[in-house]
C-alpha cells in the first residue's frame, strides 16, 4: 500500500444515503506478477541475463482494482484465487493491504494461481504468462459469480471480439456507468459490431492503434470522433502525445499532452490511466481535467516497477504537485493545466520522491 495516504475521498460531498456502497465493480483474472527491471536489452537465446531490479505483486485485473482503491474509490473485485501461496498472498495484499472488497471473489481448491513474468527494458516490456482457466464456483454462495454484480456507481469491463459478458448488461441496468477498454484483436477483423457489450458502455478507452484499426482511420483523433458515434464518450490514448477525447453527449472535445517522465516500467500504466479517468468522471470534473489527471497518474506509475504496486495514491500526487511548482523553468501554462488539484490535495505533503512499499513476497518483518 502507499507509504502515506491522506485519506482523500474524491466523491466527498457527492455521496448520499441511498447511493450504492460500491463505487466501482470489476472482474477478471488476478495474476501473480514477477517483474524484472533494469535490463539493458532483451534476453538473448542461450545466455543468462541479470536484472538490476525485481519485484512481485498482484497483477492482471488487480492492477486496476488497486489503482481505483488508492484513489479513494470503494472498489469491489470478483475474481478467482488459487489456494496456493501465491493466491493467499494476492488475496491478502488486495483485501488487507488495499482495502478492496473481495466478497464477490472465491478461492478454488487445487487450482494454482496464474503467473506472469514481465521484463522491462528500453521503455518497453516483454511478458511470459502461464495459467489455466478457473473452474466455476461450486458453492451456493458463489453461484452468481460474477453475473449478478453489486449495485455500483460504475463498472470497468474489458471487451473482446465475439464475447459478451452477461454481468455488463446487468450492471448497466442497475445504473452503473460502464467504462471499457479493449485488447488486441487476434482475429484481425477489427469489427466494432463484434464487441456486443459496447452498446452498454458510457465510455470506451482504446489506445491509438486499436482505435484506428476499429474505425478504419489513419488518425487517432479522427478515430475518436468516429467512436463517439457509437458510445457517448470516446477516449483515445496517444502514448507520449497524451490523450484525446470526444464527449458526444455534450459536444465537447479535449486533448491533453503527456507528462514527460523517465519510464522504469510501463506495466499497468493503461489500467492506472483508466482508473484516473473513472475517478474524475464520477467526481464530475470537466473533460480536460479528467484527461490530465488520468495522464498524471499513469506517468507517476511508470516511474516505479510492478503493476499494482506502482499505482499512485493521493500522497504521491500531492508530493508531485508540491515538487513541480517549486522547480525552476516550469511552463506556467503547463502548471495551470493541473491547478484543479489545489482544491483536492492537502496543504502539506511529504517531500518528493516518496518511498513505495517493497514489491516482493517473503519478508516476515519490515525491511
Amino acid at each position: 500500500m502507499s507509504t502515506d495516504n491522506p485519506g482523500i475521498d474524491p466523491l466527498d460531498g457527492l455521496r448520499a444515503p441511498q447511493d450504492p456502497a460500491c463505487d466501482v465493480f470489476l472482474t477478471g483474472t488476478v495474476f501473480l506478477d514477477i517483474v524484472f527491471t533494469g535490463l539493458d536489452s532483451a534476453p538473448v537465446r542461450g545466455t543468462e541475463s541479470w536484472a538490476r531490479g525485481m519485484g512481485s505483486s498482484p497483477g492482471g485485473v488487480a492492477n486496476m482494482a488497486t489503482a481505483l482503491a488508492r484513489l479513494g474509490l470503494h472498489t469491489s473485485l470478483a475474481a478467482a484465487f488459487g489456494d496456493d501461496h501465491y493466491g493467499e498472498y494476492c488475496w491478502d495484499a488486495l483485501e488487507q493491504g488495499e482495502g478492496i472488497d473481495l466478497s464477490m471473489s472465491h478461492t478454488v481448491r487445487g487450482w494454482h494461481s496464474p503467473v506472469t513474468v514481465s521484463m522491462a527494458y528500453e521503455g518497453e516490456r516483454t511478458m511470459v504468462s502461464h495459467g489455466h482457466e478457473a473452474p466455476p464456483p461450486a458453492t451456493r454462495a458463489n453461484r452468481t459469480f460474477p453475473h449478478c454484480p453489486p449495485r455500483a456507481r460504475a463498472a470497468v469491463a474489458s471487451l473482446a471480439p465475439g464475447r459478451s459478458e452477461p454481468w455488463v448488461a446487468t450492471a448497466a441496468r442497475h445504473g452503473a456507468r460502464i467504462f471499457a477498454d479493449v485488447g488486441w484483436d487476434e482475429t484481425g477483423r477489427w469489427d466494432l459490431d463484434a464487441l456486443p457489450d459496447l452498446e452498454h458502455c458510457q465510455a470506451f478507452l482504446p489506445n491509438a492503434e486499436e482505435a484506428m484499426r476499429y474505425t478504419r482511420t489513419d488518425c487517432p483523433r479522427a478515430a475518436a470522433r468516429a467512436l463517439a458515434e457509437r458510445v457517448p464518450l470516446a477516449v483515445v490514448t496517444l502514448g507520449a502525445e497524451g490523450a484525446y477525447a470526444v464527449d458526444a453527449a455534450i459536444g465537447v472535445t479535449a486533448e491533453v499532452p503527456a507528462i514527460e517522465v523517465e519510464a522504469l516500467d510501463p506495466t499497468g500504466a493503461g489500467d492506472v490511466f483508466v482508473a484516473g479517468f473513472v475517478t474524475g468522471t464520477l467526481a464530475g470534473w470537466p473533460l480536460a481535467d479528467r484527461l490530465a489527471f488520468a495522464g498524471l497518474t499513469a506517468a507517476l506509475s511508470v516511474q516505479e516497477f510492478g503493476g499494482s504496486l506502482s499505482a499512485p495514491g493521493w500522497a504521491e500526487i500531492a508530493a508531485w504537485w508540491q515538487r513541480v511548482r517549486t522547480c525552476d523553468g516550469q511552463d506556467p501554462a503547463a502548471l495551470q493545466r493541473y491547478a484543479f488539484l489545489e482544491d483536492l490535495l492537502p496543504a502539506a505533503a511529504r517531500p518528493w520522491p516518496l518511498r513505495r512499499a517493497v514489491p516482493t513476497i517473503g519478508f516476515r518483518s519490515p525491511a
